[in-house]
This record gives C-alpha cells, sequence and structure tokens, in this order.
C-alpha cells in the first residue's frame, strides 16, 4: 500500500486500490531486488498463526531483476 510502516490492505478492494495507486507513483529503474521483500513479507505472514489473514506480494517489475537466484530461492523457501 506504499506504507513500509504499517503495510496491510484491506480485502481484495485494498489491495487493487494499492496496485492502482502503485501505478500512478513508482518509476521502474535499477538494481531490482526482490529476495528481501519476498523474505519481508514472509516474516510479517509467519506471525500469523490462526489463519485469520491471508497475504498477498505484487511483485510488478521492469522485466530486469538482479537477484533473480536469490528471489527464486526466497520463493522456494517461503511456499
Amino acid at each position: 500500500n506504499g506504507d513500509a510502516a504499517n503495510p496491510a490492505c484491506d480485502g481484495i478492494e485494498g489491495v487493487l486500490e494499492a496496485y492502482h495507486r502503485s501505478l500512478r507513483r513508482v518509476q521502474l529503474y535499477g538494481p531490482t531486488n526482490f529476495a528481501p521483500v519476498v523474505n519481508r513479507v514472509a516474516r510479517s505472514a509467519a506471525e500469523v498463526l490462526d489463519g485469520s489473514q491471508y497475504f498477498v506480494l505484487l511483485i510488478i517489475t521492469d522485466g530486469v531483476i538482479s537477484d533473480m537466484a536469490q528471489t527464486k530461492e526466497a520463493i522456494v523457501n517461503v511456499s
């Protein structure tokens, strides 16, 4: 949602709103490192043990991921 201190969105509507807002604000440029973001979302998700929340990580890229091997490893590890 653009707020690093409180990154939660409320429902699918909140996810879509955050996505549309990001399209207007985000400028894509490199280097693009996704592994730290994947790992941060995974840590947040791991804190919810009762299944009361779900987590969606939407990755928008210009096509060039600088840490592809680490990103793949992070996705495999958190899945």
